[in-house]
């Protein structure tokens, strides 16, 4: 009995480096791992990557000093460049990443409705002729439509 009290407190205190804060995780949710997985940060299942676990004990260490979200930010961007956001910032050259789905998806429907307004338009070539069609004499018209109805007589 009283070795289970002795070892209780080491089962509700994690060990080092095993708990990230909730902070850390919110703000590490927004940063690539940077070990080619193309993964977040925080959810990066390699086993034994050195890279996220270097990753999130900086990050860690960062938000236990109190630094603000920012400087976390400019902290990696400064290691490693833009490619470490997991979403481009909403700003500068990037914003044509966000304002480009949009722009295609209105151009898309343009698209679709221009083509289906020319597929319910009836061509030129399949209007019913009408009596006086130039190249064609009133006897050769007459002699097809003669043909035309032998040819459907039951």
């Amino acid at each position: 009995m009283l070795f289970a009290m002795a070892a209780a407190p080491l089962l509700i205190i994690p060990t080092e480096g095993q708990q990230l804060t909730d902070r850390a995780k919110q703000i590490g949710g927004k940063f690539m791992c940077m070990c080619g997985c193309s993964q977040v940060l925080t959810q990066c299942n390699h086993v034994g990557c050195s890279t996220s676990a270097t990753m999130l004990k900086e990050l860690d260490q960062a938000v236990t000093r109190g630094d603000s979200e920012t400087a976390v930010t400019q902290m990696f961007v400064q290691e490693f460049g833009t490619k470490v956001y997991a979403e481009p910032p909403k700003s500068g050259f990037s914003l044509i990443a966000w304002t480009l789905p949009s722009i295609y998806l209105g151009l898309g429907t343009v698209l679709v409705v221009f083509v289906i307004s020319r597929w319910r338009k009836p061509p030129a070539a399949r209007t019913a002729p009408t009596g006086n069609t130039p190249g064609v004499s009133a006897e050769l018209l007459e002699r097809a439509r003669a043909q035309a109805a032998r040819e459907t007589e039951d």
